[in-house]
């Protein structure tokens, strides 16, 4: 593949490959056979091939947390279903990304494993998939928000060992407080899978005991879990004390107030992992659409729900959930880090995440209102909106 030379006014980058991500104004990146070659401070070294006269261009964005999009479920869809997910999440700036299958019986969760392992090859260019994110069957009853409370069961070795079967998981998150399940972290761990509690009544100290485990993230921060009660704090409490866990943020202003957001970036600084938690209504109108098998539906304004009232997913981009950050006075480079770096280097891929020499050429052009104007996987363009550059292409 030709060499690609792209000239920012703002680079959110590692320009030396390595300490914290910097804020280059302007900035240069150079692309070479998928990879970052070289960043830059100041003019570019020759004409640019791109030139991004406003906004920034930020890492690809990095989603842990997608149920469906575009009017499909991940954990039922048919093969085109995904080809369209993949094709068409990068008009949100993500790159990568962990489908997410929320609470079903461990058999019917182990059948969809097995149907994304086949259909995973003939994939089209676009978002990568990173592996599967099991959002459940090991919750508990009493923080089950939109799961099925009659398919929750306890991490037994045998349920553990059928979901494991593809090698497919990546992230599992679970209550800590079921039988068997610090047993079940350990091997989660072992075979590396990212362990996350959620959907979880735990105390601070069951949640502490499942970080000594190996457990390293919290799931949607505030909802689902126990809280911040000053005699007796929850899980939501742990996740924002123990410098081990990273509190995933459904920044939509829905599912977490404005004033909760800012006290997770606070007490959490580099920690906080920004999701989206789509469901099928993500990106489509208001109307009826399905999480997990069961019916929810997209109001005009706000998350989906449940017939009960229940939030059940969100119709958040996550390029919108960085522009919220910043909006509520999280410094770009943070809120950018929120759904890049840091995700990414939690879920082990420190190729992703980053503008960095060595990095997969995952980018994304930011406009001034945060949303993605054009993204880049491997270093090819995958989503461009109108005619926006103003070197070459």
């Amino acid at each position: 593949m030709a060499a690609l030379l792209l000239a920012a006014k703002n680079v959110v980058a590692v320009p030396d490959g390595d300490g914290p991500t910097r804020l280059l104004s302007p900035g240069f990146v150079r692309v070479a056979d998928g990879v970052v070659t070289e960043v830059g401070e100041g003019a570019p070294p020759a004409p640019p091939d791109v030139d991004l006269p406003a906004g920034t261009l930020a890492p690809g964005l990095v989603d842990l947390q997608v149920n469906g999009y575009f009017g499909h479920d991940l954990a039922d869809a048919d093969e085109a279903g995904w080809h369209e997910i993949v094709r068409r999440l990068p008009e949100t700036g993500v790159t990568a990304f962990l489908p997410t299958f929320i609470t079903a019986p461990v058999a019917t969760q182990a059948a969809a494993l097995r149907r994304t392992r086949d259909l995973l090859p003939a994939l089209p260019d676009g978002a990568r998939v990173l592996g599967v994110h099991l959002e459940g069957p090991f919750l508990s009853a009493k923080r089950k928000g939109a799961h099925n409370a009659d398919w929750l069961t306890d991490p037994t070795p045998e349920a553990v060992a059928a979901l494991l079967e593809t090698g497919l998981v990546k992230l599992v998150t679970l209550a800590p407080e079921r039988d068997g399940a610090i047993e079940a972290i350990g091997t989660l761990v072992e075979h590396g899978v990212l362990v996350s509690v959620g959907h979880s009544d735990a105390t601070a100290e069951q949640v502490a005991r499942a970080a000594d485990a190996g457990a390293r993230k919290v799931t949607h921060i505030f909802n689902a879990q126990s809280g911040v009660h000053h005699r007796q704090p929850g899980v939501a409490a742990q996740a924002l004390a123990d410098p081990r866990l990273h509190p995933g943020l459904i920044l939509d202003l829905h599912h977490v107030s404005d004033v909760a957001a800012r006290v997770v970036f606070a007490a959490a600084a580099g920690r906080v992992v920004l999701v989206t938690d789509a469901a099928s209504a993500a990106g489509m109108p208001p109307g009826s659409y399905d999480l997990g098998g069961e019916p929810i539906e997209l109001p005009a304004e706000g998350p989906p729900l449940r017939a009960d009232g229940t939030i059940a997913g969100s119709a958040l981009r996550l390029d919108a959930a960085v522009g919220n950050a910043v909006a509520l006075g999280v410094d770009p480079v943070t809120a950018i880090d929120a759904a890049t770096r840091v995700p990414a280097d939690l879920i082990g891929r420190p190729d992703l995440g980053r503008i960095a020499p060595g990095a997969a050429a995952d980018l994304v052009w930011l406009g001034p209102d945060h949303r993605a104007r054009a993204t880049w996987v491997a270093g090819h363009i995958v989503h461009q909106g109108g005619n926006l550059f103003q070197g070459g292409s």
